[in-house]
């Protein structure tokens, strides 16, 4: 069973990808940045900006009702290595209870040069796949 979720970013449409796809009792979230109603929020700030990419994950999650508990695995990417700390101070303040896998990768860039991270999420919770509805 699969199921998916569209986001409201202008690189959906021309990748052909979804914001969130189900598979069996897990949902994983595509890169998710600080787009929000059509602009990049928060430009200059990596912490506010992986406050606002993971909000967008999570909301993506919600869909399917999983929250930041259901997330086992996060994958950060930057453009600089000195925004590194300020990345990692906001993915604490979301996730220190829940502690998922998580990768920090430096990138030469991102589709939005006003982007300063990127994060993808991953998530389960026993069970999801009953109620997907079949593809």
């Amino acid at each position: 069973m699969r199921g998916r979720v569209s986001g409201a970013t202008p690189w959906e449409e021309g990748l052909g990808s979804a914001l969130a796809v189900a598979v069996g009792d897990q949902v994983h979230v595509a890169g998710c940045s600080a787009w929000v109603d059509g602009r990049i929020e928060h430009e200059g700030d990596p912490f506010a900006q992986t406050l606002t990419a993971v909000g967008n994950g999570l909301a993506a999650l919600a869909e399917y009702g999983l929250t930041a508990a259901d997330v086992f695995r996060t994958r950060l990417y930057v453009t600089h290595v000195r925004d590194a700390e300020e990345v990692g101070r906001a993915h604490r303040q979301l996730f220190a209870a829940v502690r998922p896998v998580t990768t920090l990768v430096v990138v030469t860039g991102l589709v939005d040069p006003r982007m300063m991270v990127q994060v993808e999420l991953d998530a389960h919770r026993a069970g999801l796949a009953r109620t997907l509805e079949a593809p």
